[in-house]
């Protein structure tokens, strides 16, 4: 990545000289087909920008990232491209007050999901092509400024092979050869797009009578590769589309503002998806070729509202640079989830946001790389890492945290009033803040300095006293702690529940009081003289973001009496608050493991039943005592062939126990159920072993040893789909075999052969728990050649291979001092190659720790 990084200065300075009036830009696609003399494959790009300058004579530079650069005209003066272009930049001497460059370019096809990615789909030939530039891909598409407050109106146009179907932000239109499409609102380059091929394409449309009679339309499309048309359920994806405008026309007071509202299911996509205006793309993983459960949609519908939120939250009204970008993120974060609840049929969705996303947001504030909600942000390297948990989930919860503190009432009226102040614009920390003071009437800038500019995650623990009886609460205090490292204690709005046990044997509340926790010790004087409770809950209803601690007495009640919590959040709060626990090294592994084993059966949810799995699965491996994995491993795979033999014939309790048993399995007795329910020799009722999990039943049994080359290759052969490949790919990588980790190796660190599918497929295979010894030698590989794979690989590929490959499963001390020797020995390297060794690192000596914990359980 020499050369291509962009700092905040640089961005800032050329931000105070430089306004841009409109891009024309036209790419030339034609050679996306065909076949090639060896020569890496590139397409033509003419841009033509105009800009002004308030500081005639001054100098500055434009963006591009091209193998070539054929001319540069500056104010019709031809510049020497071998000149003026470093391979990343174009420099521009003495600009005058209005300027005119143009670029003709020979830009790259991307097989990393950066730029203009080009994809053939092995079932047919077909070729698709599509964009995603976040944060700063777009100037390997166009010469261009690339920086998100130079905002500027576009032309495109796209010539395409013969046949082909293009699409744009804006309406598109092919005359003589050429798709030429509509001029964009201002927007900043990182939400421009071009998708093109021969995409399956699905319309509908969208209406709207305002109060005062003016009517708006909107056309919708939903487009997939043809391979996937058949599993294309445009019809739900249009529901919940139309439920969403319906939902935010009604809260935003602003109409949707950039025409038609098109989504793209592509194909080799980095992310869940991306906010481009007029044209959302998605990974296609998002169209499901097999059985999936009510999760599922209810993500996707989560993806597709928290992208169209983004229409105004980004879109409409943009960050200033990358420290702000929670402004952005936070809010569709938690307007997917605000909308999920409020307009369509997941009315359950905050359950899986207290469960799921709140436990990505834990992981990441807990690491050496936490940061404020409002980051830092130096460079472009930064800003990608900064797409996490912080910005995302715990951004969103700290707004939902707001709501609850100012009233949801001012809240929407501020949204309402700042997108029309700020319509097209860019903005600040202060913009919104504003707004929020005007309309709840509160001092807003103490919430912001406690919960947006500092880092870390507090803790509330209960702490009772009874009366002398025993049988009434004399008082209930919140007990507020945080970590050495992020000291900041702060004001939390509070719902503080009771429970008993009822004669029927449940678990259910009869108190609950709604307070505000700020400072160590907060009594709450409305609970005195309550009946003694069996559990206390102090973040019932999930108002704050914190860590949930139990006093003994609910940790009892709860190893004894979890399952007869009858509602669902609580319960879904108190799995949570047991996984970090586990994870900070308090309660050992193997009890969180048998209350899953215990407990789960009985869970309704089945997002938290899916979560469940994934934490019994990640406790056995990574925080388990050594000694314990193997007897873990049986208990783990009995339990949940025993709830898959239980389930109910056809439900999705019995698909996810399916898969549950199928990431468990690893004797021979479990990979012989296997293989009977892959050839229909050992059935189980009502359960349909589609394509999907047929590859998920081969992965363990390849990963074991029972599934070699040639059973996969004939699985292929069933399977001959895009979706098939990265199976296979995966697979053949799980092999237990010296001979196959070093191929898979090769292809990742020394190839660049792969695309970004085939290189997450292969790490994901290459890694497996149940091989330690086998991939033990490539620890100090690792340490080895990361500084040269981030030197020489783009940005994403970087951060597969980093993150993916550190040696966690060699989880022993001697791990932890190599990375400390490497961050020790590279104290120059890049910022963001370090803080994904760092946070790595971390990762392991909490692992070391919780396997400590779970150790002395042992020896209890």
């Amino acid at each position: 990545m020499p050369g291509e990084n962009l700092t905040r200065d640089e961005a800032r300075e050329r931000a105070a000289l430089l306004s841009v009036d409109g891009y024309e830009v036209a790419l030339d696609l034609r050679s996306a087909l065909g076949e090639q003399n060896g020569e890496p494959r590139t397409f033509r790009s003419v841009t033509t920008i105009r800009f002004r300058c308030n500081e005639p004579g001054a100098s500055s530079f434009a963006d591009l990232i091209a193998p070539g650069v054929t001319s540069v005209t500056l104010n019709g003066k031809d510049l020497d491209p071998g000149e003026v272009f470093d391979g990343s930049r174009i420099a521009l001497e003495d600009l005058a007050a209005e300027n005119e460059l143009t670029v003709d370019a020979r830009c790259a096809y991307s097989r990393t999901g950066e730029g203009m990615h080009r994809f053939v789909d092995p079932e047919d030939g077909e070729v698709y092509l599509y964009t995603q530039y976040e944060p700063a891909d777009a100037r390997r598409v166009f010469a261009n400024f690339e920086q998100p407050d130079l905002k500027a109106p576009y032309r495109f146009e796209v010539r395409a092979p013969e046949g082909w179907t293009v699409w744009g932000n804006g309406a598109g239109e092919l005359t003589d050869g050429v798709w030429r499409f509509a001029e964009t609102k201002p927007i900043s380059t990182y939400i421009t797009c071009v998708v093109a091929g021969p995409y399956h394409y699905v319309t509908d449309r969208y209406e709207r009578t305002f109060a005062d009679g003016t009517k708006l339309e909107i056309p919708l499309g939903a487009l997939c590769r043809k391979g996937l048309a058949p599993y294309f359920d445009a019809d739900d994806v249009f529901l919940v589309t139309k439920q969403g405008l319906d939902f935010f026309h009604d809260h935003f007071d602003y109409p949707y503002p950039f025409g038609k509202y098109d989504q793209a299911f592509v194909p080799e996509y980095n992310l869940g998806a991306m906010e481009n205006p007029g044209l959302v793309t998605f990974r296609e993983e998002y169209i499901f070729r097999g059985k999936v459960t009510q999760a599922s949609y209810e993500a996707r519908a989560n993806v597709i509202l928290h992208e169209m939120a983004h229409m105004w939250f980004g879109d409409l009204v943009t960050m200033v640079w990358w420290d702000d970008l929670w402004l952005k993120e936070s809010f569709a974060d938690f307007m997917g989830t605000f909308a999920n609840v409020g307009a369509t049929r997941f009315k359950d969705a905050w359950i899986t946001f207290a469960n799921r996303r709140k436990a990505w947001a834990y992981r990441a504030d807990q690491l050496p790389s936490t940061h404020p909600i409002t980051a830092d942000i130096r460079d472009l390297q930064d800003a990608k890492l900064n797409f996490d948990g912080i910005t995302y989930a715990k951004g969103a919860s700290v707004l939902k945290q707001l709501v609850a503190y100012v009233g949801q009432d001012a809240f929407l009226e501020g949204t309402r009033r700042y997108f029309k102040r700020n319509a097209y614009g860019n903005t600040r920390l202060g913009d919104l803040l504003s707004v929020l003071g005007e309309t709840s009437g509160r001092d807003m800038s103490a919430w912001a300095r406690s919960w947006l500019q500092t880092a870390g995650v507090n803790s509330l623990t209960p702490q009772v006293l009874l009366d002398t009886e025993g049988g009434r609460i004399a008082e209930l205090a919140v007990v507020q702690d945080a970590p050495e490292s992020h000291p900041e204690l702060r004001p939390h709005r509070v719902a503080v529940g009771l429970y008993r046990r009822t004669p029927e044997g449940t678990l259910e509340r009869y108190a609950r009081v709604e307070t505000d926790v700020d400072g160590p010790r907060t009594v709450v004087a409305e609970l005195a003289g309550a009946e003694a409770p069996a559990l206390v809950l102090v973040n019932d209803d999930d108002l704050t973001y914190c860590k949930i601690r139990f006093d003994e007495t609910s940790l009892t009640t709860l190893r004894a009496h979890l399952g007869e919590l009858t509602d669902p959040l609580a319960r879904a709060l108190c799995w949570s608050a047991l996984w970090n626990l586990t994870r900070d090294g308090l309660l050992p592994a193997r009890d969180f493991v048998d209350l899953v084993l215990r407990f789960a059966g009985r869970e309704s949810d089945i997002g938290v039943l899916q979560m469940l799995h994934a934490w019994a699965g990640s406790a056995l491996t990574h925080y388990a005592a050594p000694a314990w994995r193997a007897a873990g491993e049986r208990l783990l795979a009995e339990g949940a062939l025993r709830e898959l033999r239980a389930a109910e014939p056809g439900s999705e309790h019995q698909l996810a126990w399916a898969r549950s048993f199928a990431s468990a399995a690893s004797g021979e007795a479990d990979l012989a159920v296997l293989e009977g329910l892959l050839d229909g020799t050992g059935p189980v009722a009502g359960l349909d072993v589609d394509q999907e999990l047929r590859w998920a039943f081969l992965e363990p049994l390849a990963a074991h040893g029972a599934a070699d080359e040639s059973v996969l290759a004939a699985e292929l052969a069933r399977d001959d789909t895009a979706s098939g490949k990265r199976h296979q790919v995966r697979c053949l990588a799980a092999r237990p075999s010296a001979a196959v980790k070093a191929q898979a190796w090769a292809q990742v660190v020394e190839s660049d052969a792969l695309s970004n599918a085939l290189v997450e497929a292969t790490i994901a295979g290459f890694d497996q728990p149940s091989q330690r010894e086998l991939t033990a030698p490539y620890a100090e590989s690792y340490f080895a050649v990361i500084e040269r794979v981030w030197r020489e690989r783009s940005i994403q590929i970087g951060m597969d291979v980093v993150r993916g490959l550190f040696p966690s499963f060699q989880d022993r001390p001697e791990t932890l001092e190599a990375a400390d020797h490497w961050l020790a020995s590279h104290a120059d390297a890049a910022p963001a190659l370090r803080r994904l060794v760092l946070e790595a690192r971390d990762d392991l000596a909490r692992s070391l720790r919780a396997q400590e914990c779970d150790s002395a359980a042992a020896g209890a």
